[in-house]
């Protein structure tokens, strides 16, 4: 399965077709190329490509899946773009366009449901829990307002973008 890898603003497919030992043959956007990769300190790596030696600091970012590289002449800021990754930015971009119904982005399970029709509820309170890739993810009210419905039951299995909850703004 490729790996997406968020290079700054570049979105790049890396697919490993090959792994022996240090060597790994990798398919960068469709494009091949034989690498040796050797660990030379915690955080520092040693790159052969095309009888070049690139030197190559890697350290973590401030979440799990970033990275901060250097290299002699380059810094790069990298995002590993995984299906956790994508479900957590599609989940938090519901939450900023301040949208009145709660759905989530890919099939689950309903956990919880903390709140009732008819409860007050703050602009970042807890109103559903799903699970969904074997992670639960707290959804939470864009606004201040009113449960005006809840469309689900506790137990529940629900489709991607299936409206959960609405929340009338006050």
């Amino acid at each position: 399965m490729p790996l997406e890898l968020k290079i700054d603003t570049r979105v790049a497919k890396i697919h490993v077709l090959e792994h022996v030992g240090s060597n790994y043959k990798v398919e960068i956007d469709g494009r091949i190329y034989d690498l040796d990769i050797e660990k030379v300190e915690s955080d520092t790596y040693s790159i052969l490509l095309n009888g070049k030696s690139i030197n190559m600091e890697m350290i973590e970012g401030d979440e799990p899946s970033q990275y901060k590289v250097n290299t002699l002449n380059n810094y790069y800021e990298i995002e590993v773009v995984d299906a956790v990754a994508r479900y957590r930015a599609k989940a938090k971009s519901h939450m900023e366009t301040g949208s009145n119904i709660i759905s989530t982005p890919m099939p689950g399970k309903i956990v919880k449901i903390p709140v009732q029709e008819g409860d007050i509820v703050e602009k970042g309170q807890t109103v559903i829990i799903v699970s969904a890739m074997k992670m639960e993810s707290e959804y939470k009210s864009a606004s201040d307002g009113i449960v005006k419905s809840i469309h689900v039951k506790v137990g529940d299995a629900v489709e991607g973008h299936q409206p959960l909850i609405e929340i009338e703004a006050q």
